[in-house]
């Protein structure tokens, strides 16, 4: 009956309402309602078998997606995910899903052909992600996607780039307006990446981000655009060890001083980096480190001293750094800090006791994450966590010494807390949960072992609609 009382559009605004587990039934209903559901959905994430797949069948099944604008497909397995695979299911994609705004394609490589059948097929297209291989001959078919602010590109294969011209790749004028650009695998050879550089506009580019790259192209073309871009607000370095000094000498020497969040992952250089924080006119608001070895006290003592609206600073496994450097960095940073990560602390283990301290000048600390810190115990947290009377959210997954006693100590001084995660505590149990459960009025979030949660904690969670997550 339901069924015939319901027009289409009342269905579907029903449908683009239910929360995900309940939408997954919705097409076992009727023919009806999965074509229904499927013409309400504007994103949409698929995990293909490139051994199983039928291109046809997919191209049909995207077709009844009629509003779909977001699609992110990737295979379950690398096995088979060769060229002529990926271009046949890129131009599956251009066949039937004209509407696209963004594109998330994480099987390739792929060629010219498709890419450029894409650009004609969905002319809004503002997102694309895609795998290239080597060599990559050119990047023109950028131009024709003329509505493209995101793009990140994975280059794979060890193809020769020896027969790629420089000037060929070069001799273009085209102003690409994009905002962000990933790139992933770029090895120092990948001269195409030049024409790149040469012609993506300095006023648009907000955010840059080299992942697992040996190289950036030509050091020249780089550092000519690297220097002269005017808001670039956003630079990512995962695992960049060749780049790192570069990237960031070329950076101290920009005029502007647009850039607000840093981030450096397994890869740095302690004089480019000491350098840059001495030299740039830029405040940082956010800075994400992970250098285990490249990261001492002479760079926290700058930090503190430099970037005075810090607002964000997560640390991970940074070995070489000490308890008076981070107690110094504090007092510079007191009144601005307001997230804070000790990931992985080895001072944690080395200098017992300098958490309290450090506590004591950071009060406006909102988010804390002392997460996989195994010798944080008890006495410690109880003492630190007492300065911190504004916390919105902890992390103290994998802290493996601490008790229910430190969660008494949480609830006792922490009256805002709305997000704990409390995964692998191995000394946390049913009791300390429940307690916190039952003792945070503003709590929204916790996550946390199925096996440490009472039926009562469970219920109270469901009236208060607080999210668990294990």
């Amino acid at each position: 009956m339901m069924d015939i009382i319901l027009c289409d559009e009342l269905l579907q605004e029903i449908f683009q309402r239910l929360p995900p587990p309940s939408s997954s039934a919705v097409s076992l209903v009727s023919k009806r309602w999965r074509h229904l559901l499927r013409s309400s959905l504007s994103s949409l994430t698929l995990r293909l078998s490139p051994n199983h797949l039928s291109l046809s069948s997919l191209t049909s099944f995207l077709s009844d997606h009629t509003y779909l604008s977001s699609l992110s497909l990737s295979t379950t397995t690398t096995t088979g995910t060769t060229t002529v695979f990926s271009d046949r299911l890129l131009i599956s994609i251009s066949t039937a899903c004209r509407n696209l705004t963004r594109l998330s394609l994480s099987t390739g490589p792929v060629s010219l052909f498709p890419l450029l059948s894409l650009s004609t097929s969905c002319p809004s297209l503002s997102s694309l992600s895609v795998i290239l291989s080597r060599p990559i001959l050119s990047l023109h078919f950028l131009t024709a996607f003329n509505c493209l602010k995101i793009l990140t590109l994975t280059v794979i294969g060890n193809g020769s780039t020896e027969t790629v011209s420089d000037h060929i790749t070069s001799n273009s004028t085209t102003d690409l307006q994009l905002q962000s650009i990933s790139l992933i695998g770029i090895r120092a050879d990948d001269y195409a990446l030049n024409w790149l550089w040469r012609n993506c506009s300095f006023e648009t580019l907000t955010k840059l981000v080299f992942e697992n790259c040996n190289g950036i192209g030509g050091n020249q073309p780089f550092s000519r655009f690297i220097t002269r871009l005017t808001n670039l607000h956003e630079l990512e370095l995962k695992i960049c060890r060749s780049i790192v000094a570069l990237v960031l000498l070329n950076l101290a020497e920009n005029c502007s001083n647009s850039l607000s969040s840093l981030l450096i992952y397994d890869g740095g250089n302690r004089e480019s980096l000491l350098h840059f924080i001495r030299e740039t006119n830029c405040n940082l608001q956010k800075l994400d480190l992970r250098l285990p070895l490249d990261l001492d006290d002479s760079h926290l003592i700058e930090i503190g001293a430099k970037f005075d609206r810090l607002r964000v600073l997560r640390l991970q496994s940074c070995a070489m750094v000490t308890g008076e450097g981070l107690k110094t960095l504090g007092l510079g940073l007191s009144d601005s800090l307001e997230e804070l990560a000790l990931t992985n602390c080895d001072v944690i283990k080395r200098e017992t006791g300098f958490l309290v301290e450090l506590a004591q000048s950071l009060r406006n600390v909102k988010t804390l994450d002392l997460s996989y810190n195994h010798m944080l115990i008890d006495k410690e947290f109880a003492s630190m966590i007492s300065s911190y009377r504004e916390l919105r959210k902890l992390n103290i997954r994998g802290c493996s010494r601490l008790t229910d006693i430190s969660l008494i100590s949480l609830c006792k001084n922490c009256k805002h807390l709305k997000s704990v995660d409390l995964l692998y505590c191995n000394g946390i149990w049913v009791e300390g949960v429940e307690f916190v459960i039952l003792n945070s009025p503003e709590l929204r979030n916790v996550q946390v072992e199925d096996r440490k949660l009472s039926e009562a904690s469970r219920r109270w969670m469901a009236s208060k609609f607080i999210e668990v997550q294990s």
